[in-house]
């Protein structure tokens, strides 16, 4: 009975960006457009990756994978937030707010673990340039995108059920625009030190290998490049490189400043601005960061044009 007492939350509120009712409009149009052009920048993309025969590489396979990813990424929270901006009540369900959570935290793990395939083929493709195909095979490539899927899924199944396993007694309004884990934690009235740890210790380790590991493989990059004598082969080098750090240096900023510190109430509160460019901005970017800079790219969308 006291057991069933103290997990008495049966939805939760997310009180999104505003309450100010004069923005909510605004809002929405604003998040509506940019979701609209994140899932059809990166929908191009992918087009453009199947139907070009020039693209059927190692490297645009894994951009590809990236586009679907950062399509699905957004899709998990930001049609509920501008629905919500919309309606009075702001109202998930506690299995709803569960499934959104197990399907953010999928793709987001997702999101570090293709970036670090991506920055093992520029190594590859870098620093031995002839053997290239032979080491990401079409078998290689599609075993490494596999078990990223399934590592991930694995990592969010494990969150997931933690978190819905809290006790929650009473308070149920979440300080963000979706179910995330600080809020929710902040939120819980069970003893979260645990899971706290969990986060410090696991957590740290499935997102600091893929970005620890993106660093190594860059630092080889570079030396490889500094050791080309011909200044326009050093340019086309950095220039493939470039657009994968932008993002790696976007996503994993505001990776780590959202979730490794204590799930403090002004914590919380700091984390929204920080969740938007994450969640929302670095998947939007994305497909311009990797198109305008990308000659074979822009030159498959002026054929298919």
């Amino acid at each position: 009975m006291e057991k069933e007492n103290s997990s008495s939350v049966t939805e939760f509120i997310l009180l999104g960006l505003s309450e100010n009712p004069e923005q909510k409009s605004p809002l929405s149009a604003l998040f509506l457009t940019i979701y609209l052009v994140t899932v059809l920048g990166n929908s191009l993309i992918l087009s453009l990756i199947f139907m070009t025969p020039e693209l059927q590489t190692p490297m645009y396979f894994f951009l590809g994978n990236l586009s679907f990813v950062d399509s699905s990424f957004v899709s998990v929270t930001v049609p509920l937030m501008v629905a919500h901006l919309l309606m009075e009540k702001k109202s998930i369900s506690f299995q709803g707010c569960m499934t959104q959570l197990f399907f953010f935290i999928w793709t987001a793990v997702m999101e570090c673990f293709v970036l670090a395939i991506m920055a093992y083929d520029r190594l590859v493709a870098i620093t031995n340039p002839l053997r290239y195909l032979s080491i990401l095979s079409r078998k290689t490539c599609l075993s490494l995108i596999c078990f990223a899927w399934i590592l991930s899924f694995l990592h969010s199944l494990l969150y997931t059920s933690i978190i819905s396993s809290l006790d929650f007694c009473g308070l149920n309004k979440i300080n963000e625009h979706f179910c995330d884990i600080p809020p929710l934690l902040a939120l819980s009235c069970s003893d979260t030190a645990s899971f706290e740890l969990l986060v410090y210790t696991e957590g740290s380790i499935m997102a600091m290998s893929p970005f620890v590991f993106i660093m190594v493989s860059y630092f080889q990059i570079i030396k490889t490049i500094l050791s080309i004598h011909s200044s326009s082969g050093r340019s086309r080098a950095f220039s493939t490189c470039s657009s994968h750090l932008i993002s790696v240096g976007l996503y994993f900023g505001t990776i780590f400043a959202s979730y490794f510190h204590p799930a403090s109430a002004g914590a919380v509160e700091t984390n929204r601005p920080i969740a938007l460019v994450y969640s929302i901005l670095s998947p939007l970017l994305n497909p311009f960061i990797y198109s305008l800079r990308n000659q074979q790219v822009k030159g498959a969308l002026r054929k298919m044009l």
